[in-house]
């Protein structure tokens, strides 16, 4: 019953991944880059009417099985993505880092030195943080593939799905249906934290109550003894919403389990989760999740994806390799322009976004990027949209 505690997660060098996927290639708005100026326009200058220099670093050459389909999925993702691109040539170079950090910073400066005007990838958080700063003096900006927002910034951009991102579409539709004091539930672990800082900024941000926070030891024991804990939080505060940090593997059964034992039920208490519920698909077999809501990509952009991929390669893809797609999509729509400003800064974070394998996403300032998310509830055992991923920013959650 509670085999999920068998096996060490690790969760700082390594950064935490969600899974992503979707569609089409164009910028959701025209892109207009003809007055960018100043200290936001840091990126090399390219010649649109040629092949763009893009490198793609992938955790090639670890000797790690899992590494290896990976690479190769995101590598076959970002040529599946330059299929089609309309007009636009993209001169992929592909590059392994082993999935370390030192690779990753010789690779990023041989791939600079080899002409690359921009480098996607890599994948851990440790390798992209020293693919970045190898290539900062040369002025090239990295579209990493980490979801770790703690090496966001400068030149560097993370692509992956954020906390941040989740939490702050979770707890916008929760108020909007009147769940609006979210009593937030994590582990002490480093995942749990960064979860926890989270979800308490969206509720900052979207107007939300903060009724109480109840943290415990990643562990059997520790999470069972947190369980009266959450039951007084709530029972005090008045809460009506409960927001788990915890993952399928790491908790969320047992918690699902012993909460509503204890008489939080999803009944009185709207159960909110950080993480995706339908990954493993079992976990939408337990009882204790039904009800409960969580984020995730738009659907059927992410159907799309998967279909477009089997069809090209004969299989389906890794749930990270959409991430290179999205990486060629902004880089394909933003050189569409024909600027020669079309890579900088101020062209990558512009505020209409693109479309990639996950629906719509955007890059901002400060490294970190928002995505177009659906909720989603489980209702006999199946997924249930309740509120679709916006296709446009400005509403939906953003």
């Amino acid at each position: 019953m509670f085999a999920f505690f068998k096996t060490l997660r690790k969760v700082t060098r390594r950064a935490f991944i969600l899974p992503v996927a979707a569609l089409t290639l164009a910028a959701c708005d025209p892109v207009d880059l003809g007055g960018l100026t100043g200290g936001g326009n840091s990126g090399p200058r390219i010649d649109a009417s040629q092949p763009i220099p893009v490198a793609l670093l992938v955790p090639r050459g670890s000797g790690q099985g899992g590494d290896e389909l990976l690479a190769q999925n995101l590598e076959n993702a970002a040529r599946l993505a330059i299929r089609d691109l309309n007009g636009v040539q993209i001169d992929l170079r592909v590059y392994g880092t082993a999935g370390n950090a030192q690779t990753a910073a010789s690779q990023a400066a041989q791939a600079v030195n080899d002409g690359a005007q921009i480098i996607l990838g890599p994948l851990y958080a440790e390798a992209a943080n020293a693919a970045g700063v190898a290539v900062a003096a040369q002025n090239v900006n990295v579209l990493a593939f980490s979801n770790n927002t703690t090496i966001a910034g400068g030149n560097v951009f993370v692509l992956g799905s954020t906390f941040a991102n989740t939490a702050n579409r979770l707890v916008s539709y929760s108020k909007s249906q009147g769940r609006d004091r979210i009593v937030v539930v994590h582990a002490q672990d480093v995942a749990g934290q960064l979860g926890r800082n989270a979800i308490q900024q969206a509720i900052s941000r979207n107007g939300a109550t903060l009724a109480g926070t109840v943290d415990y030891p990643l562990s059997q024991q520790g999470l069972i003894a947190a369980v009266p804990r959450v039951k007084a939080a709530v029972d005090n505060s008045g809460a009506n919403s409960v927001f788990l940090t915890a993952a399928p593997a790491a908790g969320l059964p047992l918690l699902t389990q012993l909460l509503p034992e204890a008489g939080v039920t999803p009944g009185t208490t709207q159960f909110l989760g950080l993480t995706r519920w339908d990954i493993p698909r079992q976990t939408l077999d337990l009882p204790g999740v039904q009800g409960g809501w969580f984020a995730l990509p738009d659907p059927s952009r992410a159907a799309a994806f998967r279909s477009q991929y089997q069809a090209a390669y004969g299989d389906a893809p890794h749930p990270l390799a959409g991430l290179a797609f999205d990486g060629i999509a902004a880089v394909g729509a933003l050189a569409s322009s024909g600027k020669a400003n079309a890579l900088s800064t101020a062209a990558l974070t512009q505020g209409s976004g693109f479309q990639g394998a996950t629906g719509i996403f955007r890059l901002r300032g400060d490294g970190t990027n928002e995505r177009g998310l659906a909720i989603a509830t489980v209702q006999n055992n199946q997924v249930a949209i309740i509120s679709p991923a916006p296709r446009g920013f400005g509403g939906g959650g953003f």
